[in-house]
């Protein structure tokens, strides 16, 4: 959802060399576009010393940064910031941090759900940067598509990338509370491979394999599949959703994949407020249950019922992608 905002940057600081500072796990990401000159990881739990800590923010110092454009709103982001010896410091005005900043935007007040891609954008805006754009950007590489080909030449039904696929996304890092069981994961599996004709692909982080495994066991289907045996990463994510038909998915990052790529998307929302993270994507269904309770924006239950999330209907969800299948027909082919 920052990429809108630093393709403005971008454009407007041609001649700028322009670094970015990013997590390990968000890196594969931005693979594949020109946005950025160069990276530095950050990871403050990290095994590597000059990933964190004092020594990190020593290597930022050797850069010596004329500005610096803080996405986050932690007092962390800030502090280096400020420690990189950036000469302007730009970011909202949030989290006891404006006294290390330079500029100092107003945030939108937290009880007010407003889309984060705007947020970024007034960050753009603020520094001069015009013809302002929602639309976000992924890209894959040539190694992200050669992984993916070698995926489905190892199936044993070598046809069933040929009936189209349509990509689950089931995961999400930001807790419990945004999954919805793997057993209507799988009954959905086979509502779209036995009424719709497609195959499933199940995508998976790392520590979603489980999980991934069990919807392609419970599904029982010769044309469910799903990446936990692969080398999981980013790329090829990206490249599984970028051949899809459709992506059904939780509001987890994965989601935003499907909009670059013209592929339709199903998102269920449980715990979070759809304006947070509204993309202003018209291939998108966004769908909510309508508790009493939510959105609460807990990472877990903490009535431990869990309703906004398991009173998602199998025929519900099937019944959007239907829908959207058949609003934007598709001739990707996914091998």
């Amino acid at each position: 959802m920052a990429t809108p905002a630093m393709r403005a940057i971008r454009e407007t600081f041609s001649d700028a060399k322009i670094t970015g500072i990013m997590r390990p796990n968000v890196e594969g990401v931005l693979d594949g576009l020109d946005l950025l000159d160069g990276r530095l990881l950050h990871n403050p739990r990290g095994q590597t010393p000059d990933e964190r800590g004092w020594r990190f923010a020593c290597r930022l110092r050797k850069y010596q940064f004329d500005l610096a454009v803080l996405f986050p709103n932690s007092f962390r982001t800030a502090m280096l910031a400020m420690m990189s010896g950036a000469k302007r410091r730009v970011g909202f005005n949030r989290n006891g941090r404006g006294w290390m900043l330079t500029d100092r935007l107003k945030s939108k007040l937290r009880r007010m759900p407003n889309p984060v891609i705007d947020e970024y954008l007034r960050l753009a805006e603020h520094l001069g940067c015009e013809n302002l754009s929602r639309r976000m950007e992924v890209a894959t590489t040539a190694e992200d598509e050669q992984r993916l080909d070698r995926f489905w030449q190892r199936q044993a039904n070598r046809s069933a990338a040929a009936r189209g696929v349509v990509c689950f996304n089931p995961g999400g890092a930001f807790g419990s509370a945004k999954h919805w069981p793997v057993s209507s994961f799988a009954g959905l599996a086979k509502m779209v491979v036995e009424h719709l004709g497609k195959s499933v692909l199940v995508l998976c982080g790392p520590a979603e394999r489980d999980e991934a495994r069990e919807i392609v066991r419970l599904a029982d289907n010769p044309c469910v599949f799903s990446l936990a045996d692969e080398q999981v990463c980013l790329g090829l994510t990206k490249a599984a959703v970028s051949r899809s038909e459709l992506l059904i998915t939780t509001d987890s990052g994965p989601r935003h994949f499907a909009p670059p790529f013209g592929v339709p998307v199903v998102t269920l929302f449980g715990p979070t407020h759809i304006a947070w993270s509204e993309t202003f994507y018209d291939r998108a269904l966004h769908l909510q249950i309508g508790v009493d309770c939510g959105p609460c924006q807990k990472r877990t239950c903490p009535l431990e019922h869990h309703r906004c999330m398991r009173d998602f209907s199998v025929d519900q969800v099937f019944r959007a992608a239907a829908s959207l299948l058949n609003q934007f027909p598709s001739r990707r082919t996914a091998a």
